[in-house]
């Protein structure tokens, strides 16, 4: 389990909360910049993305962030395909602790061995989408870290380059050269558009890292996308943003819980430990497996269960 602290001395502005809310978070931004029409349409666009999780209230956490109680969020950028509900191509796990402060964000591989709850097999934990969608997908995440998973973010990732095009492209610096469905991609700064972006985050295959340099352009491209969000004259085409976002993110916040998460939790931004699951790479049968040992498993369930302040 590698670890890495960011300061805001060293990483100004870098991921924090915003990579889990940043397509819903920067509406709160637009709403208290052009007030009361502009909180209208956000209200009205978030109650769209709203989809409860289908569990009783046994099995949901009361959590109350008006009292700043810690909570977990878990994000997917989901990778659609026709004829079915497709695969997650990105799956980041975020624990929010404001009483010391602090985020603790779990990349995990999409490609990690482990039960899939609800079908009674073992497989890659994005297929747990696939056969059972964001439900099976978060009973799945918590029964392999064994921690609560209050609240999930889906973003379809072929409409977010609809949202790179609603704020006029991207720039980001780009460290490994390589091509990917026909297009190029340099060392150095890069200007993409919404189709350009999405190819940069999805390239695996060429990465001397795997998935886990994937993981890191794809962390690029929420930043750069972030970053020109909430600059003003982006924030006057919120018509538009708002249009994509509706049709591309569900989640089960609803618009009290987000501003709520705004006010109480926003000083947490300001520590962020970015925690990498250590495994190994196996292949059965010509496919390909994440395995991560129980002792791993173990020491990261009982890290995230203290950020949790679950005894």
């Amino acid at each position: 389990m590698e670890q890495e602290n960011i300061s805001p001395s060293t990483k100004k502005g870098k991921l924090g909360f915003k990579i889990t809310l940043g397509f819903i978070f920067l509406l709160i931004i637009g709403a208290g910049t052009y007030g009361f029409t502009v909180y209208n349409s956000v209200a009205g666009t978030i109650q769209k993305t709203h989809a409860p999780l289908k569990r009783s209230e046994s099995e949901q956490r009361v959590i109350n962030l008006a009292e700043g109680d810690p909570f977990s969020i878990l994000l997917f950028g989901v990778d659609q395909r026709e004829g079915d509900r497709g695969r997650p191509d990105s799956l980041i796990l975020l624990t929010a602790n404001p009483k010391d402060k602090s985020i603790k964000m779990v990349s995990i591989p999409r490609d990690t061995y482990t039960e899939i709850i609800g079908k009674g097999i073992k497989d890659k934990i994005n297929h747990s989408y696939t056969y059972g969608g964001v439900d099976m997908t978060i009973n799945t995440v918590k029964n392999f870290l064994d921690i609560p998973i209050d609240y999930y973010v889906q973003v379809n990732m072929d409409g977010f380059k609809d949202l790179v095009d609603a704020v006029g492209g991207v720039t980001i610096d780009n460290t490994l050269e390589f091509s990917y469905e026909k297009s190029d991609f340099p060392i150095g700064q890069l200007e993409l558009n919404g189709e350009e972006a999405l190819k940069y985050s999805r390239m695996r295959y060429e990465d001397p890292k795997g998935d886990i340099g994937r993981q890191e352009r794809q962390r690029k491209i929420i930043q750069a996308f972030l970053k020109e969000a909430v600059k003003i004259d982006t924030l006057t085409n919120y018509g538009n943003i708002l249009e994509v976002i509706g049709e591309n993110v569900k989640t089960n916040l609803t618009f009290e819980e987000i501003k709520e998460i705004q006010a109480n939790y926003s000083e947490t931004r300001h520590d962020l430990e970015k925690i990498q699951i250590n495994g190994s790479g196996k292949e059965e049968n010509g496919v390909y497996y994440y395995m991560v040992p129980e002792e791993e498993r173990t020491k990261l369930s009982e890290t995230i269960k203290k950020h949790l302040d679950i005894e």
